[in-house]
C-alpha cells in the first residue's frame, strides 16, 4: 500500500501477516482531503492493520499520534511500519495492541480525529460509537474534531448516536465512511 499524500507520499507500507482489508486508496484519499491540513492535530486510528492510516495522519502533518491493533500476528510489521515513519517525519505513534473495545474503555485522551475501520463482519459499531461518544474522546476545544467510521452498505450504524451525530457520508463502492461530530461544539462564527 501507498501513502497517498503528504511528506511521506508515494512511501510503500508494508502489509503484515494474518488477515488484513487495506483501507482503499482512493477512500482513504477522499477522507483526508475531506479533512485537509493535519498540522498540530491528534489522531487515533482504530483497527489499524499496517498502520497505514496513522502513517497517512503523520505524513499530512498530524502532530500527536495513536493506533490500535488487537491481532498479534500483526505486531511485528506494524511496529517496523512505524519505525521507519517515526525516522523520517520525527513524529512518536503511540502503538496499543489490546482489543479496540478495551483500549476506548482506559483511554483518558482526547482527539481531533478518530478513525475506526473494523473487519467487515465486525457487529458492534455503534456501541463503539456509543463509548467513544459517552467517554468524550473528541477534543471538546475543536469545533472540527470528527470520528470517522468506515463499513460496508449492509451494516450502517445509526445517523445519531449519543452526542455524535453524523455530518457527512461518503460511498465508496459498497464501502461507506459516516463522519461524526460531537454536538455542543460550536464553529465561531464572524458576525459582519
Amino acid at each position: 500500500m501507498r501513502i497517498t499524500g503528504g511528506k511521506l507520499k508515494g512511501h510503500v507500507v508494508k502489509c503484515p501477516d494474518g488477515i488484513i482489508r487495506p483501507a482503499m486508496d482512493r477512500m482513504r484519499e477522499s477522507v483526508f482531503a475531506i479533512l485537509g491540513d493535519l498540522s498540530g492535530k491528534s489522531w487515533l486510528d482504530l483497527f489499524s492493520g499496517s498502520g497505514t492510516i496513522a502513517i497517512e495522519a503523520v505524513s499530512r502533518g498530524a502532530a500527536r499520534v495513536q493506533l490500535c491493533e488487537k491481532d498479534k500476528i500483526k505486531v511485528k510489521q506494524v511496529l517496523e511500519n512505524v519505525a521507519v515513519t517515526e525516522r523520517i517525519c520525527n513524529v512518536k505513534i503511540g502503538c496499543h495492541f489490546l482489543a479496540v473495545e478495551l483500549f476506548l474503555k482506559r483511554c483518558r485522551d482526547t482527539f481531533d480525529y478518530i478513525f475506526l475501520d473494523p473487519p467487515f463482519p465486525y457487529k458492534f459499531r455503534t456501541e463503539l460509537l456509543k463509548t467513544i461518544s459517552e467517554r468524550r474522546l473528541l477534543n471538546p476545544e475543536n469545533p472540527d474534531a470528527m470520528v470517522m467510521i468506515h463499513f460496508p452498505e449492509e451494516d450502517t450504524p445509526p445517523d445519531e448516536i449519543g452526542s455524535l451525530f453524523v455530518c457527512d457520508k461518503r460511498v465508496y463502492g459498497r464501502s461507506i465512511v459516516h463522519f461524526y461530530k460531537m454536538k455542543g461544539i460550536q464553529t465561531e462564527t464572524t458576525e459582519k
